[in-house]
């Protein structure tokens, strides 16, 4: 790194950084600290929606996964992520933000009661914390291979990066998250177009990507270029014991001793639907992301947002996670790397690849990245523990000021606990550690969501349904290591599977609540939704509702404009599936 590309790094984000502070002088009350005060227009919201979607974790991890896992993986966010912000914004969203929600967990108790609301919050908060853990990881490893740091100050780089982000999400609140988000995008899109198309030459385009992976094996093409193909994961279990490998293959691996080689074999339609999955619950669990629509100053703007991020999304995307493929076309044996393993893959093809200046905007992107997520997990899980933990069951009666002071010294402490991840992400795949976790606590809160808006499922139901669902994904991470030490499989085969799981935790969820709804009885439509009750939940409450309509008078749609957010929307998700099932199946 030269001094042309650390001016360029430090000079765009610290830029960004400064307006974001600058904005903060605007924060008085918690509704302007939580929600911005519902003021955000509908394109600022869908480019933070975006830019907090796609972390330097994006950039960096999930090239790594696109490396060994191929074009399939483009299911997550070219149908799942789009298909969950459609349903967010015209369905789920809705009756929250009309009630004066601040969070996606409080609908939980109005739907389903206390108990599945707090579960919720702590449940976001080791989900999102976990991603924290994730971007934490991916700087280091740019800090490292693409800067030349020692472990040491490669890692005190990161933990800057993450106090300096504390900082003006604590005093700036929502507006000046999402509009540092904002200006964040342009940096780390800009950066994204130019490093790719630098690798796509290298490469030699997508003929080129075709001829380098046949040359190396003649079923590799296929395999990562068509997402039509079934999934293939393999694990090198040299150094594995006999004892362990035996684990395996009880549940259901085959075992090459000759190439000591595991292999696990996905139906393409179960890793399908298991990512479709993965990218809805991102959509609809993910308070980032339910927090900015419930920031729109309409809901013509909540419903437009949509539209804006699902564009970007469908777009970059492409450019996202091709990089993972060029780079195993260009380095297909990524064990004999020096300093680098798959889920570095992306620092390694800018350490190589980019010239002076341009390694720096690369950095700087990813940089930026990380920020803006950085910032949005901190001040949305912020919410979540003073509203749905703090105010509800600790302390009902406080002011505002002391909430809105609470919420301010919880970001930096979420912050600083994502590092608890970093061990084990360092060990193992980062992706795929995320993947399993996720799928033993975030489906079933899905599934809630889902049931809750969709169905009239008992209120008694939803707290039994997130147990059953999530005492199956617990058992399911459990079961390689009770396999591997006791030789016992304590669940079928096809219930281990990564990406089986997804589906399976969604159906034992819903099925158990539809189980006690025809036991209990079904709730009436209409009667689904009840208020805070007092103190400073039910005040804040009230005083949003009187933000959205003065919003509504002032902001009347009527005609094809009142549909347009729709069509546009639902429009993208369309040409999303389009591009996955017909164009790249």
């Amino acid at each position: 790194m030269s001094g042309l590309d650390w001016f360029l790094v430090i000079g765009l984000n610290g830029v960004i950084i400064a307006y974001g502070l600058y904005l903060s002088r605007g924060v008085h009350t918690s509704t302007d600290w939580f929600l911005a005060s519902r003021s955000l227009p509908w394109w600022l919201l869908g480019l933070s929606m975006y830019a907090t979607a796609i972390d330097s974790s994006d950039l960096v991890a999930d090239s790594g996964w696109a490396y060994h896992t191929g074009m399939r993986v483009l299911a997550v966010n070219w149908v799942g992520v789009l298909v969950g912000w459609g349903l967010a914004g015209f369905f789920i969203a809705l009756p929250m933000y009309r009630a004066g929600m601040y969070t996606n967990a409080e609908y939980l108790e109005a739907r389903f009661g206390v108990g599945v609301r707090v579960i919720s919050a702590l449940v976001q908060v080791q989900y999102r914390t976990l991603v924290l853990g994730l971007i934490a990881t991916t700087s280091f490893w740019v800090m490292h291979i693409v800067c030349g740091w020692s472990f040491f100050h490669a890692w005190s780089a990161v933990a800057a990066i993450a106090v300096i982000a504390s900082i003006y999400a604590a005093l700036g609140g929502l507006r000046s998250v999402a509009v540092t988000d904002g200006l964040q995008f342009v940096v780390m899109t800009v950066a994204a177009l130019v490093i790719w198309f630098v690798v796509w030459n290298q490469v030699g385009g997508w003929s080129g990507i075709e001829q380098k992976l046949t040359a190396h094996d003649p079923e590799l093409a296929a395999q990562l270029m068509e997402a039509g193909q079934d999934y293939l994961g393999k694990t090198d279990v040299s150094e594995w014991s006999q004892r362990k490998i035996d684990g395996h293959v009880l549940l259901g691996s085959e075992y090459d001793a000759g190439k000591q080689e595991l292999t696990r074999r996905t139906p393409i339609w179960m890793m399908s639907l298991g990512l479709i999955l993965v990218g809805m619950a991102y959509s609809i669990v993910n308070h980032t992301q339910m927090m900015r629509m419930f920031a729109a100053r309409s809901e013509w703007d909540l419903k437009m947002c949509v539209w804006v991020a699902g564009v970007v999304m469908v777009v970059m995307s492409f450019f996202n996670l091709t990089m993972g493929i060029m780079g195993r076309a260009l380095m297909p044996d990524v064990s004999g790397l020096p300093r680098v393993k798959a889920d570095a893959i992306y620092p390694y093809l800018v350490d190589q690849l980019a010239p002076v200046g341009l390694k720096g905007l690369v950095v700087a992107g990813i940089m930026a990245a990380a920020f803006s997520t950085y910032d949005s997990i901190g001040s949305a899980l912020s919410a979540l523990l003073t509203r749905d933990v703090y105010a509800r069951l600790l302390v009902r009666r406080g002011s505002d000021r002391h909430y809105l002071r609470v919420g301010q010294w919880l970001t930096p402490l979420i912050i600083a606990s994502a590092f608890l991840y970093v061990p084990s992400l360092l060990k193992e795949g980062m992706v795929m550690y995320y993947l399993d976790l996720t799928s033993a606590f975030v489906m079933p809160l899905l599934t809630l969501y889902l049931m809750g808006v969709f169905t009239r499922v008992h209120r008694r139901s939803g707290l039994i349904g997130l147990l059953v669902g999530t005492a199956y994904g617990v058992a399911r991470l459990l079961a390689p290591t009770i396999a591997e030490h006791f030789g016992i499989a304590i669940l079928p085969p096809f219930m281990i599977d990564t990406y089986a799981a997804y589906p399976i935790s969604v159906l034992i969820t819903g099925g158990t609540m539809v189980l006690v709804s025809l036991v209990r009885g079904w709730e009436q439509r209409g009667d689904l939704l009840h208020e805070e009750t007092g103190g400073w939940l039910r005040e804040s409450q009230l005083a949003v509702r009187r933000l959205e309509a003065d919003s509504r008078a002032d902001r009347p749609q009527r005609g094809a404009a009142a549909h347009l957010p729709a069509i546009l929307a639902w429009l993208v998700v369309v040409i999303g599936g389009i591009l996955f099932f017909v164009v790249i199946w």
